[in-house]
């Protein structure tokens, strides 16, 4: 899922968002608001993350979403046979 569908429905994501970082506020959660600066952000000061090492725990995370919704890639087509779980029609 990218930043813009994240921001888009902050409200259901930071439920999501909680279960993995469980050490952030409800306060965090407003300031953060979808947006992926200020996830980086946070997670510097929550855990201490380097830059880099938050950026890329807040896009897999992000990433990880498509995967539970089903939505894998979506610049591939879904009955792609190259790609596993996926069925040629």
């Amino acid at each position: 899922m990218n930043w813009d569908q994240i921001k888009g429905n902050w409200t259901e994501m930071k439920g999501k968002a909680r279960e993995k970082w469980g050490d952030l506020t409800d306060d965090d959660m407003d300031r953060i608001a979808g947006q992926k600066d200020q996830m980086v952000g946070a997670l510097q000061q929550k855990y201490g993350r380097t830059k880099e090492d938050a950026e890329r725990e807040a896009d897999g995370w992000a990433d990880s979403l498509d995967d539970a919704a089903g939505m894998g890639d979506a610049n591939q087509a879904n009955d792609d046979p190259s790609r596993p779980g996926r069925m040629a029609s």
